[in-house]
């Protein structure tokens, strides 16, 4: 009784490809592209297709090589996990620890935008009581169970489908009226003679951003069916397929409002760009499709965050309460209810500073991801025919370098502030955390 009473509770397998791709999806949000449009196509001259071209291309190569350890170890982690096992517990330490960056605050960014929107909407409601409404219903479904999460994702998923599909409809009938530049077909959005390529990968670097999801599915390794060949082609299709609408969606709305300098606020560019278009219907319709994206993205971005610490916890780098699984509902309640209480400081919180954390805490995580495939493939299990030098160091290097290419065109603020961190995170190892070694895989 004694032994069944210390027996430790394990989240539940229940996912398959299609609910882990539409969650990945959700993290993501197919409207994220609206959110960034009007900064980066200022920061590019016009030229946001391009840029997302460029941070698909550096991410496929790292969505594959996600993909190889996701085979290596399927457990909640992600890229702590990778950077652990493969390279050292004390690097997989760190790597977990700037990873948290974007896990932990994209939660605060979503409360922070769905705050803004509503407040816009509905001015004599402080912002302060829509985001303790937003992180209570989030935190609540979040409680109680990941296939709820996934039941409701799949719902808000489509809708924004529906929102994107409608707002580009609205300009393709625009275009062919002859608004903006009158054509359906034009090279402006990818090149023109002006262009310049530090341009085109600052803006890159930025929309690292809008592709989070695809690998904040790693983290549900434990509650995933066949996870060694499910997690793999979930995270290359939630790349590919987010990046594809977010090319289209940036090349027609480049082309339906190409003077990107008479925005009036680029930060609600997309707003603008739906009135003129659509008028009030699709100001409306945008606006509702806003709001879901906002919950959608929360839900995920909050579920991952918390099987991050879960791993963490239970391989000794944080206390063993953040290892605790709720024995009926299934899921890390404390980490749950920790990240809800920290996204309540979106009350108070910069979007642009929370964005310059994110963007550092992505890059670095990709980055270790790369290196980890190398560590455990080509070095640890000496895996060096012809075929593995092009799988195991060939494509991990190439997503490494095309990752540091994106990392030197962050902002000196991005730079500035992800350093810090990883110093607090360096003193918190040294002198807080009790390093164990992490378990092994047939313990989990």
């Amino acid at each position: 009784m004694a032994a069944q009473s210390t027996k430790q509770t394990k989240l539940k397998r229940t996912l398959t490809l299609a609910p882990v791709v539409l969650i990945g999806l959700a993290y993501m949000d197919p409207l994220v592209v609206f959110d960034s449009y009007g900064i980066v196509a200022q920061k590019t001259q016009g030229h946001v297709a391009a840029a997302y071209i460029a941070i698909l291309i550096a991410l496929l190569f790292t969505a594959y090589n996600y993909g190889q350890m996701v085979k290596a170890y399927p457990v909640a982690g992600s890229t702590y996990t990778y950077a652990q096992k493969s390279i050292h517990p004390k690097v997989g330490f760190l790597v977990g620890w700037a990873v948290m960056l974007d896990y932990l605050f994209l939660p605060m960014v979503n409360f922070a935008i769905g705050s803004a929107y509503l407040t816009a909407v509905f001015p004599q409601i402080p912002s302060a009581v829509w985001v303790l409404s937003l992180t209570a219903l989030i935190t609540t479904i979040n409680v109680f169970g990941i296939k709820l999460t996934a039941n409701v994702n799949t719902v808000f998923v489509l809708f924004q489908t529906i929102v994107l599909t409608v707002f580009v409809a609205f300009i393709i009938y625009g275009l062919s009226h002859g608004m903006g530049e009158g054509t359906l077909l034009s090279t402006e959005p990818f090149y023109s003679p002006t262009v310049e390529l530090p341009l085109i990968l600052t803006g890159a670097s930025i929309l690292c951003f809008s592709f989070l999801g695809f690998d904040a599915v790693t983290t549900l390794s434990e509650e995933t069916l066949n996870p060694q060949k499910t997690i793999p082609r979930a995270i290359f299709l939630i790349a590919l397929i987010g990046g594809v609408m977010f090319i289209g969606t940036s090349y027609f709305l480049q082309l339906v409002f190409p003077n990107f300098m008479d925005f009036k606020n680029p930060d609600a560019a997309s707003l603008q760009i739906a009135s003129y278009v659509g008028g009030a219907f699709l100001h409306s319709f945008f606006l509702a499709g806003t709001m879901v994206a906002v919950i959608s993205s929360s839900l995920t971005s909050h579920t991952s965050a918390s099987r991050l610490l879960y791993a963490m916890g239970r391989d000794g780098s944080f206390p063993k309460i953040f290892a605790y699984v709720h024995p009926k509902y299934k899921t890390p309640v404390f980490n749950i209810l920790l990240i809800g209480a920290i996204s309540l400081t979106a009350i108070f919180g910069e979007l642009e500073v929370i964005y310059s954390f994110i963007s550092f805490g992505a890059l670095l995580g990709f980055l270790f991801v790369n290196l980890s495939v190398v560590a455990h493939y080509f070095v640890r299990q000496k895996r060096r025919n012809a075929r593995d030098v092009v799988r195991y160091l060939l494509a991990p290097l190439i997503g490494a370098a095309l990752t540091l290419w994106l990392f030197s065109s962050l902002q000196p603020s991005a730079l500035l502030l992800g350093t810090g961190w990883i110093v607090i995170g360096i003193v918190y190892s040294a002198f807080v955390a009790k390093q164990r070694p992490a378990l092994e895989f047939n313990q989990i």
